[in-house]
């Protein structure tokens, strides 16, 4: 393949993020095309025995299988390493492969993890319990706390992991001060950075070491294809994720990586107008909800410090009601706003997270995160606000709020 003159990286890093989303990694064949090609293709042909016996052998560049290597998706990582502005990336079929992958790369039994109380389900079900089963030891915190980390902390803690925002309660986490206390001791940081995505929030910037992404998100944006990626140095990427994931497999397929490298063109403008129309919706909803949580708005805690280190924040935000039977009755009565577990689509969505994307987490472990019966997560869209707004007025009515 003919690469696209000027993706040496000594170029490209001194290019802005709106360039770099639509041309970063862009490599082109003989055929010259403008939009990026899909290569669906499992494995390569080589023109002699030696050749490819170099290839495997680290020897000589070029390609060898694509649990490994393919263009289409080692365009995505490029692009998505320069906007993260991380020297490399690897990209996974989802994004719960993306966590599990980074953090069972570099864990073993013996070791001890110290995750954050607020999490994705499946996030706390991979620290609670699948790790565990591995002989990983899991120390829960309340991640908005710094000192907590600090004393959570053993001599065999090997990682560091949390959401920021965090999934759905919206805690946010000083990324400065828990990545401090994490490098003063050799401790590796990952975070989820999924609900922020790097238009909004680039953690690397506040010292972490790995940040991992759910891509079916913002990124896709438009609730076509799961995807996920891995962002960190060359160094790391090479010796402890890709040795994890070249034997364990869990790749990206070619097209899915296509359809999220058109997303990444449109990230951020999406994200911006949909992080607008959050605070415009937020705004609506505060004064009618018995909790809003949205760190966009003066009422949430830590206002001040999603300020600080976000650029806005974002399309997500949640709302408490009374009770399950209240949130139900909200959901059932929408006409606009659709009822899905998904979000960061271009469509509104809203669930409730306790009947789904949190049902495989513990009652105990909820109530521990502040995932209540009442509580409803919204994905604000790219629709008018105002038609939201309506609708959200009629359905609150319904449920009598």
């Amino acid at each position: 393949m003919k690469r696209r003159a000027g993706q040496d990286r000594s170029i490209t890093d001194h290019w802005r993020p709106a360039t770099r989303a639509i041309r970063g990694g862009t490599a082109r064949s003989e055929w010259g095309e403008t939009s990026e090609a899909i290569f669906l293709t499992s494995g390569y042909c080589y023109d002699s025995a030696e050749e490819v016996a170099a290839r495997f052998a680290g020897e000589a560049t070029g390609m060898t299988y694509s649990r490994l290597q393919n263009p289409s998706t080692e365009m995505l990582e490029q692009r998505i390493a320069l906007l993260e502005g991380s020297e490399a990336c690897r990209v996974t079929a989802t994004g719960m492969a993306a966590m599990t992958a980074a953090l069972m790369c570099q864990l073993s039994q013996g070791d001890h993890l110290v995750a954050g109380r607020a999490a994705f389900g499946s996030c706390r079900v991979l620290t609670d319990t699948i790790l565990p089963r591995f002989g990983v030891e899991t120390t829960i915190v309340d991640a908005r706390d710094p000192q907590a980390w600090a004393d959570a902390v053993k001599p065999n803690t090997k990682a560091f992991f949390f959401e920021t925002p965090a999934n759905p309660t919206m805690d946010v986490v000083d990324l400065r001060a828990v990545c401090d206390i994490a490098r003063a001791r050799g401790i590796t940081t990952v975070v989820d950075n999924a609900f922020a995505t790097p238009a909004l929030q680039r953690p690397l910037e506040w010292g972490a070491d790995v940040v991992a992404y759910s891509a079916t998100k913002m990124m896709d944006g438009q609730g076509r294809v799961l995807a996920g990626a891995v962002c960190g140095t060359r160094e790391w990427i090479e010796t402890k994720l890709l040795a994890f994931t070249r034997h364990t497999g869990p790749n990206l397929s070619p097209f899915s990586a296509w359809v999220v490298l058109k997303g990444l063109e449109t990230l951020d403008l999406r994200i911006r107008r949909q992080s607008e129309q959050a605070l415009t919706v937020g705004r609506f909803l505060e004064s009618r909800a018995k909790r809003m949580l949205h760190p966009g708005l003066p009422s949430h805690p830590q206002h001040a410090l999603a300020m600080r280190q976000m650029d806005a924040c974002g399309a997500i935000f949640a709302f408490e009601v009374a009770d399950r039977a209240q949130a139900f009755a909200l959901l059932n009565a929408l006409e606009l706003i659709d009822i899905s577990n998904n979000i960061g689509d271009s469509r509104s969505l809203m669930t409730h997270p306790a009947s789904t994307t949190h049902a495989s987490v513990s009652a105990e472990a909820r109530a521990e995160m502040g995932v209540s019966e009442g509580l409803l997560r919204l994905n604000v869209g790219l629709e008018d606000p105002a038609d939201l707004i309506n609708d959200l007025d009629r359905a609150l009515a319904a449920a009598g709020l």
